[in-house]
């Protein structure tokens, strides 16, 4: 992502929240995973009122009054993107699976896949209680 791309997001996004050692993480990934990362980013600043961005265990982590939300990871092949707090959410096989005792939920992108962006956007609203 460029520069002038950033500046644009944070203005599109009218957001001031962004974290700068965010941006170098997503930079650095291929540039279908940079293009996924910054949708995911962009859904979180649209989704949540006041989420924060914090670089946190070496990747983007979304947090709200103190809660995290949810947090990026992009590995060799894919980007993942998980959300807490989901006790409540189904998982659904192929698309969405539990983490450790079902409280965290993951969505694994790779290169092909077409995102529901909506979907996820729904999914976050439930778990972090945006409305």
């Amino acid at each position: 992502m460029t520069g002038a791309t950033r500046r644009a997001l944070i203005e599109h996004l009218k957001v001031d929240r962004m974290n700068d050692d965010v941006t170098a993480y997503i930079e650095k990934t291929k540039p279908w995973q940079a293009q996924v990362c910054t949708r995911l980013r962009e859904m979180m600043h649209r989704t949540i009122p006041g989420v924060e961005e914090a670089f946190q265990y070496g990747k983007p982590h979304f947090v709200r009054d103190g809660r995290h939300s949810a947090v990026i990871h992009v590995a060799r092949d894919k980007v993942s993107f998980m959300v807490f707090d989901a006790v409540g959410v189904e998982a659904v096989p192929g698309l969405l699976r539990p983490l450790g005792n079902g409280e965290r939920k993951a969505v694994d992108i790779r290169e092909a896949d077409e995102v529901d962006y909506d979907l996820l956007a729904d999914i976050l609203r439930r778990t972090s209680g945006a409305r």
